[in-house]
């Protein structure tokens, strides 16, 4: 009987649950004070800028005195500073614009002398990706470097060399030297990065001409377009953005055909010539836009019986195919 209570009380003592303790509140983040943004922030397209380029200043040289077992004065260990970082500007596929340039790229100075002879650690160079065809000027405005290849290195700023300890002017004569270099300060220029576009091919027309529904329709680019006039963010600026156009290859002039495009190739090239002559010069393509239009679809059979132009509707995709083919023999007949 006493057997059987024993085994009793052990099955009730193995069935007892352990209790834990916990809190019923659910952890939360805690909340910032401070209310954020819903505006989305636009990076606008910066392609000149002033920045001035400071390098880093060298370290200075270390005067110390080696003390040695039985020995105070066992000569100079003082050891030289590090040298100033370089301002480096370098041509990258990465950098679409310079809108992330600052007014002022200052390197960091060298690091100071030890005893010992430890010398200073140099400081590392502050390197500025630019878009790929920046052009580099001085305050004078002439052109001091070209950044038209992946990788491409301007040395804007060098940096100041370090200064030497009081070991390096130990001679025969002079056992205890109690002189040491300052280090350098580092170059301080100022520069105006100005880009240029690496393109094969520059568009240019009026505003609402139909420029961005081209691009969209040829390429996988993604400008803001509208059924309405002035869709163009910035209109009227054009006549900045005509750097860009010196480098391509050949030129499309993309007329409105529900305009007077004639009078638009005209104006066209006439403020190329007044900006610079070679752009008259450069091969090109006249393409009328918005055929699928029935005034357009007229003045276009009118002017094809004039000059040689391409018919296009970059909304309904017509005779683009035609297009390319043109642009096609254009690359080809320049790169080869």
């Amino acid at each position: 009987m006493r057997l059987i209570n024993l085994f009793q009380s052990l099955k009730l003592s193995s069935q007892v649950q352990i209790v834990r303790y916990s809190s019923e509140y659910v952890p939360k983040a805690l909340r910032s004070l401070k209310a954020k943004s819903t505006r989305n922030t636009v990076q606008f397209y910066v392609d000149s800028f002033r920045v001035r380029a400071v390098g880093g200043s060298g370290g200075d040289g270390c005067i110390s005195f080696l003390s040695a077992w039985c020995k105070d004065h066992a000569g100079p260990d003082g050891g030289d500073g590090g040298n100033g970082g370089h301002v480096i500007f370098q041509a990258s596929y990465a950098a679409k614009s310079l809108n992330h340039c600052k007014s002022v790229v200052q390197a960091l100075p060298g690091e100071r002398g030890f005893n010992k002879e430890c010398n200073g650690k140099n400081s590392q160079h502050v390197i500025v990706p630019v878009p790929i065809g920046t052009i580099i000027r001085d305050e004078t405005g002439r052109v001091v470097g070209d950044l038209n290849t992946e990788g491409v290195m301007f040395v804007a700023a060098r940096g100041g060399a370090g200064g030497r300890g009081n070991k390096f002017f130990l001679t025969d004569t002079e056992q205890a030297p109690s002189v040491a270099e300052l280090g350098a300060k580092g170059e301080s220029n100022v520069y105006v990065l100005e880009v240029r576009s690496m393109a094969h091919v520059g568009l240019i027309g009026y505003p609402n001409a139909g420029k961005s529904t081209l691009l969209r329709a040829l390429t996988r680019a993604r400008p803001t377009v509208a059924p309405y006039p002035f869709t163009t963010l910035r209109p009227h600026i054009g006549i900045q953005f005509l750097q860009h156009a010196e480098r391509c290859r050949g030129l499309i002039y993309l007329l409105d055909g529900a305009q007077d495009p004639q009078e638009q190739y005209e104006v066209l090239r006439y403020e190329l010539s007044q900006y610079s002559e070679a752009l008259g010069r450069r091969p090109s393509t006249l393409v009328i836009n918005k055929i699928d239009l029935p005034e357009a679809r007229k003045t276009y059979e009118k002017l094809k019986e004039k000059m040689s132009i391409i018919g296009v509707s970059a909304k309904t995709g017509l005779n683009l195919d035609l297009l390319l083919q043109v642009v096609r023999k254009m690359y080809d007949s320049e790169t080869s």
